[in-house]
């Protein structure tokens, strides 16, 4: 588990957020469960893709801040490992 900083900015028309130390992940809602469910997924997306394309993830910031911000709050990032290994053929086993 990597531990982010998310930050989130109160606007008429809705709330933006962004991770602050994770270049890229940032969304915007209608209120603020709403940014917080979007900014998780645009996290997820965003970890994955790196990851994908090969690149580190960048370091978390825990001291990292900006004056811009209305709230700021750690964001948890959990990845899944899993395999979608598949033996073909298939083995049938018969009943003895």
């Amino acid at each position: 588990m990597l531990t982010y900083k998310a930050m989130y900015k109160f606007l008429d028309d809705g709330v933006h957020g962004e991770i602050l130390d994770f270049p890229g992940a940032i969304t915007c809602g209608k209120n603020l469960t709403e940014t917080r469910r979007l900014l998780a997924g645009a996290l997820v997306d965003m970890a994955e893709t790196t990851l994908l394309e090969g690149e580190s993830l960048p370091v978390p910031n825990p001291s990292i801040t900006n004056d811009e911000s209305d709230l700021e709050e750690p964001i948890h990032l959990i990845l899944n490992a899993s395999s979608q290994i598949k033996v073909v053929p298939e083995m049938v086993y018969e009943a003895a």
